[in-house]
């Protein structure tokens, strides 16, 4: 018999809260609780503080900051098992406070979600594995909301697109495996992109291991059954979609997250935005930020969340007047004689100040990103993407994004722009390539070569000359599926853009993005929406059944789409299928899971609810995902952190000498100068056969590198040439090899050689 129990993201929740209470009450005593920074979060929202105190733990400390104390007898730490880089720093903590201590000390450490072989073999090499108790803490799906679970991986898109660790796909697999042995296998596995497939492949091959490992007779176990209640999982790479989460989230959730960014369901933000914390000691005199909590218990942000943020104002209008009304009331209220009355409007008051209080928080948001909004730099970087996704002619945006790096934007705010741009029109030409990298170059610094490279890598930004550009599909060529994504194909295929929106009363979820609508979305509708998109995208032309499932109908378009196409029916008993179908046709609401294999925008949760609402009582949709996702969050990872810093001492006197000769270096055709402060020099620019000399300085010199890129490194030669003093009017004329390099300029060139190797840029002279 197949299982029939509703799924409910609560009892993830509470199995969570009971496994970590189970572990904390089999270490006896009081304890000192370390947590992996990353686990800090997530664990918050299964269980709170005080909840962890009545189980014996006395102070928290965070794995990285390296500060655990000797205080208590038990020491326990909570971190991913992935990562051997935490294996490492819990061996170093506990030898540690063993060299400080005179005392003995229990430790313990509970791998999540799962215990490694690479952890056990970093604590055995550094001599603590059999002085420390080991226990897994199966923590996969940490529940955000009642529709949303994430497994909180917050380095998912960089692990999975730039190192190629495919550890995201197996834990996702988990993770969606221990639903199905409670609540029965997924009838239907479908999706989109090679990764997606990984995950379903993994699935496919846990239910095998289950059948070779389970008793078939045994009818207590329900992992061999289709479930009931469930009617299918669709999987979607981010890869096949990375326009979407380019773009400016346009809900008033989304803008939070563009402007404050939400981890686990909460936001920092200034005191003076939205006020002190009604407790004050809530925030010390040092610190001005508040944390501001962004979930389904706030029943006021719970209404402006998915709502377009053109609306939010009036919505936060209306709420005003009723909460003045109600004071309205209050005063009135007291006048009367009527006990009965007070007593009732008194019991109230609660409700409306906790109302009250929240209406305050989100109208300074709402002001703060208003203002945001109405910046130049705002409505600029608006104009350029919605310009691009409409399909408008890339050069003609060219001078937009040229002014927007003048203008000395943000750096992820321009890598955005170049990265949707590249995305849409399935790379950058050669010619404009070479000119963005240059302006990126110059306008943020040198050490962004190494962010660039990330870029490509990601297939992020690419020069149409790169192989990694090709190939895309083209209409016409049914029979090809590519690698990139063919937008320009999709845009009318699958009506991406929508020339009018309804954003008070939305009637299609291009709503999110003020008339873009998601490709991930649309890819979710092909197979629960048919007959909705078929109207939109087709007119009068031919409608799919509603007895037509998967992909069918959308056959073509699908195939523009990048990466793997699937579609596998997990079978049960015919007795299983016809109670599944008895109970649809009942009315028997069934949950779909939509799975975001990457990372999941929340303009896309937003959609996806849009999407609920509009299947209500026929589905329920649980969102799945790696983790929230967002363009800041794409650039952050491939933003090279480093930076070259002012140096000081024996570096400082050898690099000035190396400056006093007006060095330029010119990588990849991008020249920068370097001026005696080690900075990069204002309008210098180099071509083949002369330069444009410095102000003020007595020899110039030239260093060309001629660059190859391997294994993600700069690797180039180094050439000299010296020219003439400007300043005795002799013209320098093209500069020719010169070998008679002074001692103290070849030893400052030594020098800028070391240095540039030490920031993963090789130079050899």
């Amino acid at each position: 018999m197949a299982p029939r129990s509703d799924f409910s993201s609560e009892q993830i929740r509470s199995k969570a809260r009971k496994d970590l209470l189970y572990l904390l009450e089999g270490v006896r005593g009081k304890k000192n609780l370390v947590f992996d920074r990353s686990l800090v979060g997530p664990v918050g929202v299964i269980v709170k503080v005080a909840t962890l105190q009545e189980y014996g733990v006395d102070k928290f400390f965070i794995l990285e900051n390296n500060n655990v104390d000797a205080s208590q007898h038990n020491v326990v730490f909570i971190a991913r098992g992935e990562c051997g880089r935490h294996a490492q720093a819990i061996a170093d903590q506990i030898k540690r406070v063993r060299h400080d201590s005179p005392t003995n000390h229990d430790f313990h450490v509970f791998w999540v979600p799962r215990r490694t072989l690479v952890s056990d073999q970093l604590l055995e090499e550094a001599g603590v594995l059999g002085d420390v108790s080991i226990s897994e803490l199966p923590l996969f799906f940490f529940p955000l909301e009642a529709d949303v679970l994430s497994l909180e991986l917050d380095q998912a898109f960089r692990d999975l697109y730039l190192s190629k660790d495919v550890t995201p796909n197996y834990l996702m697999a988990r993770a969606l495996m221990e639903i199905q042995k409670s609540h029965g296998l997924f009838p239907r596995i479908m999706g989109k992109g090679d990764n997606a497939k990984r995950v379903a492949d993994l699935l496919s091959r846990m239910r095998q291991e289950l059948l070779a490992g389970e008793d078939v007779t045994d009818s207590s176990k329900t992992g061999l059954a289709p479930s009931m209640t469930n009617e299918c999982v669709i999987i979607i790479d981010r890869e096949v979609d990375l326009v979407t989460p380019l773009l400016t989230q346009l809900t008033y959730e989304g803008l939070i997250d563009e402007m404050f960014e939400i981890e686990n369901n909460q936001t920092k933000v200034d005191t003076t935005v939205v006020g002190a914390p009604t407790q004050s000691s809530a925030v010390t005199a040092q610190s001005r930020k508040r944390t501001v909590q962004l979930d389904g218990t706030d029943k006021l942000y719970e209404q402006l969340r998915d709502a377009n943020f053109a609306v939010v104002g009036g919505m936060l209008n209306k709420v005003a007047r009723r909460l003045q009304q109600v004071q309205s009331d209050y005063e009135s209220k007291q006048k009367t004689k009527t006990l009965a009355e007070l007593k009732e409007f008194v019991g109230q008051l609660p409700g409306y100040q906790q109302e009250h209080q929240s209406a305050r928080i989100h109208t300074g948001l709402a002001e703060e990103i208003i203002k945001h909004t109405r910046t130049d730099e705002f409505k600029g970087l608006l104009e350029v993407q919605q310009n691009l996704a409409a399909g408008a002619d890339p050069s003609t945006q060219f001078d937009g994004i040229e002014e927007l790096i003048a203008r000395d934007t943000p750096l992820r705010e321009t890598l955005r722009l170049l990265c949707l741009y590249s995305c849409i029109s399935g790379g950058v030409k050669p010619k404009e390539f070479d000119q963005f990298r240059r302006l990126i170059l110059q306008g943020y610094g040198y050490q962004h070569i190494l962010t660039l490279n990330n870029l490509e890598k990601l297939q992020l930004f690419l020069s149409r000359s790169s192989p990694l550009a090709g190939m895309i599909p083209m209409a016409g060529n049914a029979g090809v599926t590519g690698n990139k994504t063919n937008y320009t194909y999709l845009r009318k295929q699958l009506r991406l853009i929508v020339d009018e929106v309804q954003e008070d009363d939305p009637n299609d979820v291009a709503y999110v993005y003020s008339g873009y609508a998601p490709l991930s979305i649309r890819l979710v509708q092909c197979i629960l929406q048919k007959q909705y998109l078929v109207s939109v995208t087709k007119g009068n032309g031919p409608v799919v059944g509603s007895g037509s499932s998967g992909w069918q109908g959308f056959d073509e378009a699908i195939k523009h789409v990048r990466g793997q196409t699937f579609d596998e029916v997990q079978n049960g008993h015919d007795k299983t299928a016809k109670a599944r179908a008895l109970l649809s046709s009942n009315g028997y609401k069934q949950s779909v899971f939509v799975v975001f294999v990457g990372g999941v925008t929340f303009t896309e949760i937003a959609a996806l609810r849009f999407i609920a609402k509009q299947e209500q009582g026929r589905r329920n949709i649980v969102i799945c995902t790696t983790s929230m996702i967002s363009g800041n969050r794409i650039m952050d990872a491939a933003i090279e952190k480093g930076s070259y810093e002012r140096p000081t001492g024996a570096a400082a006197e050898s690099r000035s000498l190396f400056a006093a000769r007006g060095v330029g270096l010119k990588v990849r055709g991008f020249t920068c100068g370097i001026d005696e402060k080690w900075n990069t020099t204002e309008k210098m620019s180099v071509d083949e056969a002369d330069l444009t000399i410095f102000k003020g300085l007595d020899r110039v010199s030239r260093s060309v590198m001629h660059v190859t890129e391997k294994a993600g490194y700069v690797a180039g030669t180094c050439e000299v040439l010296r020219g003439h003093d400007p300043r005795n009017g002799i013209n320098s004329g093209p500069l020719t090899p010169d070998c008679r390099v002074s001692s103290s300029a070849d030893g400052a060139l030594q020098q800028i050689v070391h240095d540039m190797n030490g920031h993963g840029v090789c130079l050899t002279i």
